[in-house]
Order: C-alpha cells, then structure tokens, then sequence
C-alpha cells in the first residue's frame, strides 16, 4: 500500500515538475496557435506503433540522442549536406536511429493546419511521450515551446552519448553532465524494456563478460556469432520487448541483460537495491520513468528568439 501511494504521489506532481521548470515552456505553450497538435501527434502515432511497434521504442530513442547531445533542440534530425555535417552519421546513430520519417509525417500534417508555428522538437517530445503510452507505458505532460537548433555537433554526439560497453560510474557521470541523477538514470535505462539492439552492440557481452546467465548467453549467440553478423537484431527485453513494463529489471536479476550497460545496474554496485525495488513494483518504475522523463525533455531548450521553428524538419529554413 505504501508504495502505491507513493507511486501516486510522484504521479500526482509530474504537473509541477513541468510547471516549475525551464522558463518559457508551457504544457499550454500552442494552446491558441495550434489547439489540435495533439491531437495529430497521437493520430499519427496510434498507427504507426499498430504497423510498426517497434517504433515506439525508435521514437523513443531519438528523443534521448537529441536531448543528450546540447539540449532537446531537433539537432539530430537535420540531414547532412555538403556545407553541414549533422549529428545522424555519429558512430551512436549511424545505421542505427529510425523514426526520422514519422517525425517528418507529423510535421507535414501540423504544417498544414498551423504553419510555421510549431517546432520539431515539441514533435519529437510528444511523440516519444505517445509511443510509450501506445505500448502500455505511463504517459506524462509535456512542456512544450522549445525551438529547433540551426546548428548540430557530430562531435558532441560521439562523446556526450553513453555506450552500450558503459561501466556503472561511466553511465552515473554520463547523466549527472545533463543535470539527471543516478535514480533517473536507472529509471530512464528501464526505456530497455522495448526496442531492439544490433548484434555488434552486445556481442562482447554475451561473450566475454561472467555476470550473464549462460542459457541466456548461449540463446543470444545462436544470431550474433563472434564475428560478422554486426546488424542482426535482439530484444533489449527478452520477456515482453513490445510492452512496456518493469520485466526489463526483472531480467537484470535474472543476469539476463542484453548489454553490458544494462546489466551494470545490477552488479554488486549503487543501484541493485533500486533496480530490485523497480523489479517488484511497477508502478514505482512508471512514475520515475515518467518523472524523469520530464527532466529529460527540460535539458537546455532553446526558447523566446533563440533557435527557429523549421518547415521541414531535416533542414534549417
């Protein structure tokens, strides 16, 4: 019953998280300009986690490489050009992010009743909100009126995004650099419980690491071999990897972890306790995940004048 009430409680002050934070943004930010967006957004997105469910986890994803990289500013959905070399050929995101085409389906149908009025980056916020609420996960209120970057950093997307061979410290110092502490990064970690991870991203893992269950190991091995193979595919939650749900840290427990990323959560270090706690109490996972989440989206936006709202999402205007 405590943890229950607890669980409400955090719920119950998500508003007030986004309500205090990050100046200028507002959940009623295009109230006026643009009272249907929503409404497109969760339209757009209802379809495409029913075609693709997959999606809801890519979407996801694109919204932690564009925050963790200066800010969730849509810096990372701007193509490459001869004179402009943006953020998607990154060694996290090349081959790898999906999602850039449902962000440019929302943005055509928002351009058409409410033209130049909403940024991409309030598309991508509520988008990855949408997809995890599709896929049974909790919803949460985002604060909306950032502004898209006119500018984007390779560099800072090599080095400023956590990789899947991360230790415990690394990945505590990787959140703590964006203002998230070590429980928001154990909560946010829990977006594992959906999506899919390449072959070349866990193979050291199940090969070489001694916290993984062998049956486990030896089931992941049969489509990842120890050489080639790089892009064959896994579910990051072997349990249920298209619902969302707290079965991600009840495989840590288990030491089936797909990565060795994940399975630093539950290695003898600072965040066992949490990740048990998580394991056993779902409603405790979603209310951080969600929380946390909100602290994720208020990561530097550019507000007032700063920025652009760009026509097309791939290119600066």
């Amino acid at each position: 019953m405590a943890g229950s009430v607890e669980s409400f409680l955090k719920l119950c002050c998500l508003f007030c998280l986004v309500a205090t934070s990050s100046g200028q943004l507002s959940p009623a930010f295009y109230s006026r300009t643009c009272p249907t967006l929503q409404t497109i957004v969760s339209l757009t997105m209802r379809t495409t986690v029913l075609l693709d469910p997959r999606m809801g986890a890519s979407l996801l994803r694109l919204f932690f490489h564009d925050c963790f990289v200066n800010g969730c500013d849509a810096s990372v959905l701007l193509d490459d050009t001869a004179t402009f070399t943006g953020e998607k050929n990154a060694g996290p995101n090349a081959n790898s992010l999906r999602g850039f085409d449902v962000i440019d389906t929302i943005k055509t149908a928002v351009e058409l009743l409410c033209p130049g009025t909403v940024s991409c980056a309030d598309i991508l916020a509520l988008a990855a909100r949408d997809g995890v609420a599709l896929l049974g996960g909790p919803s949460w209120t985002v604060a909306l009126g950032r502004r898209d970057a006119t500018t984007a950093s390779q560099s800072a997307a090599n080095s400023n995004l956590p990789g899947p061979g991360s230790s415990l410290s690394q990945l505590i110092a990787a959140f703590a650099a964006k203002g998230l502490n070590a429980r928001d990064m154990t909560a946010l970690s829990g977006a594992h419980t959906i999506g899919q991870a390449r072959c070349v991203n866990f193979r050291s893992h199940i090969y070489n690491d001694a916290n993984v269950d062998a049956g486990f190991a030896s089931q992941r091995q049969r489509n990842c071999p120890s050489s080639g193979g790089d892009n064959n595919l896994a579910p990051l939650d072997v349990q249920t990897a298209n619902t969302f749900d707290n079965a991600y840290f009840r495989n840590l427990i288990a030491f089936r972890g797909l990565l060795h990323s994940d399975q630093e959560l539950f290695n003898n270090g600072t965040q066992d306790a949490l990740v048990q706690q998580y394991s056993t109490n779902a409603g405790a996972f979603a209310a951080d995940f969600a929380a946390a989440m909100v602290r994720m989206g208020n990561i530097s936006p550019l507000t007032g004048s700063s920025g652009e709202i760009r026509s097309d999402c791939r290119r600066v205007n």
